[in-house]
């Protein structure tokens, strides 16, 4: 059997904006405040596990309203409304400045482990907002994963059973409020290695116990003791 290692992203870390881009958002500031912009406290979230656990970690905080580096260069999303209207060659310098750059580093450290015979576990850490569109999300994490993909699905199943271990008992969902299969760096990666090589897991948080010092307290600590018991027995 191979020795699992751990591996941590987060595509969505900050709303940073390169000064020479910041023309771009100059009638629409306050959108980089928002999650359009980044996903809120997924960084504070991945750095804690990182400490945790001493394992490789890979984030950017560029916005993804300039370019998403969890899409398809083909997605819709990848250039946003801010960024569509750039011409090819001013895309293709945002994908050779950020873009390429944060994936090959992933890609590059994956393949490392691999080629040294281990299986990765991958966690590409995010969070959700609590409402969408007056739709109330009714979890406090979720975790993605593909369900074509048997050792992920157990993984995921394991994880959420070690989760609800836990104090406090929050509720657990997996694959919401989005499909873990839908486009995004772990499922291009899933292209690449096989099960036995990648397990590519997204870990969702819900906004709401991020926005309050203590109940995010609760909830790293909820992350990393029931992570640490995954790891044990994988």
């Amino acid at each position: 059997m191979k020795p699992t290692i751990l591996v941590i992203s987060c595509e969505h870390g900050g709303n940073d904006v390169p000064p020479q881009y910041a023309l771009l958002f100059k009638d629409n500031a306050e959108i980089l405040a928002t999650h359009r912009a980044y996903d809120a406290g997924s960084l504070a979230i991945a750095e804690y596990l990182q400490q945790k656990f001493s394992c490789d970690f890979v984030y950017t905080t560029i916005t993804r309203l300039l370019i998403d580096c969890n899409r398809s260069l083909n997605h819709p999303k990848c250039f946003s409304e801010f960024t569509k209207k750039l011409s090819r060659a001013e895309k293709q310098v945002l994908i050779d400045a950020y873009y390429l750059p944060y994936r090959r580093k992933l890609e590059s450290l994956i393949q490392q482990h691999i080629a040294l015979g281990h299986q990765v576990l991958h966690l590409s850490i995010h969070s959700f907002v609590p409402e969408l569109k007056g739709v109330i999300r009714n979890a406090a994490i979720s975790l993605l994963y593909d369900y074509q993909r048997h050792a992920e699905k157990e993984v995921a199943r394991i994880w959420r059973g070690l989760l609800l271990e836990q104090t406090p008992a929050y509720r657990i969902r997996m694959n919401y409020p989005y499909r873990g299969d839908s486009d995004g760096f772990t499922s291009a990666l899933r292209k690449q290695y096989s099960e036995k090589e990648y397990l590519g897991i997204e870990v969702e948080s819900n906004q709401a116990l991020i926005d309050h010092e203590y109940l995010f307290s609760q909830l790293l600590h909820v992350l990393s003791a029931s992570l640490k018991d995954l790891l044990q027995v994988l």
